[in-house]
């Protein structure tokens, strides 16, 4: 079965995360599809702007558990391999050449906030929770890092790095993951109201005012892919590490880690 669903209306491609059963968690499948996708929308003429969502209850949930498990029994190598696909999908995500709303009608954890973080404009449901919880299994937010740094600043990146606390849609908003918050009933009109706004400017002027906003910032695609490199090492060395080990194996377990106070 597809991991994604694809619509396109107006001139407005939306694709959906669509393993509502895992809450959308990313496995191998919904990573290479999901890239593809991206892909075809930068390339496709007719598409205007791009909406990013997921179905069910969840945008989602970062990792899928038995990727994870596999994860955890895999060499440095294949997992930096598979840290790279990620980061690939991410780094698409961002300079895809199309406006891309984030519809962000659940919660999103880990590389679901990744996705999050790359999109021009974010809109959440009131009821989203969000979180970057690697450090309790011994890991890092490696791959997702520059995405969730240029979001939402270094000063907040350091408490929720190292912290993996979970936080509620009004502090995303606040700290700048989220554009707008919005009851759940609202958020399709709050994400219609921006397509808009976006389908009354020049699509040449857009694709130039994103490559300007994020050359301001010092983000271009060549230093995004050298950052991805450096940190599927970062992630792959640390999933192999005795902490990691224990980390994974404890979530895995159900059990505390070994740490855990």
């Amino acid at each position: 079965m597809p991991a994604i669903l694809v619509t396109d209306r107006d001139g407005v491609r939306r694709i959906a995360l669509d393993r509502p059963d895992v809450h959308n968690a990313f496995d191998d499948a919904l990573i290479a599809e999901l890239t593809a996708a991206l892909v075809d929308a930068g390339q496709d003429s007719a598409v205007r702007a791009l909406v990013l969502t997921g179905t069910g209850a969840s945008f989602s949930a970062g990792a899928d558990l038995n990727w994870m498990r596999g994860m955890a029994a895999a060499s440095e190598q294949e997992n930096r391999e598979d840290s790279l696909r990620l980061a690939a999908l991410v780094r698409t995500l961002q300079f895809v050449p199309k406006p891309t709303i984030a519809r962000v009608n659940g919660a999103a954890y880990g590389g679901g906030v990744g996705l999050v973080a790359a999109c021009d404009i974010a809109i959440g449901a009131e009821h989203a929770r969000f979180g970057l919880t690697e450090v309790k299994l011994g890991l890092v937010p490696a791959v997702i890092s520059p995405y969730v740094v240029a979001a939402i600043g270094v000063r907040q990146a350091r408490r929720l790095f190292l912290t993996g606390e979970t936080f509620d849609a009004a502090e995303a908003g606040r700290i700048g993951l989220l554009h707008r918050v919005v009851p759940a009933e609202a958020l399709d009109e709050a994400v219609d109201f921006t397509l808009a706004l976006l389908a009354k400017a020049g699509p040449q002027a857009q694709r130039e005012a994103k490559r300007l906003a994020l050359r301001m910032a010092g983000i271009d695609e060549e230093r995004a892919g050298r950052l991805d490199a450096e940190n599927a090492e970062l992630i792959a060395r640390l999933r192999v590490s005795d902490e990691g080990q224990e980390g994974l194996g404890a979530f895995l377990d159900k059990r505390a880690p070994g740490w855990a106070a």
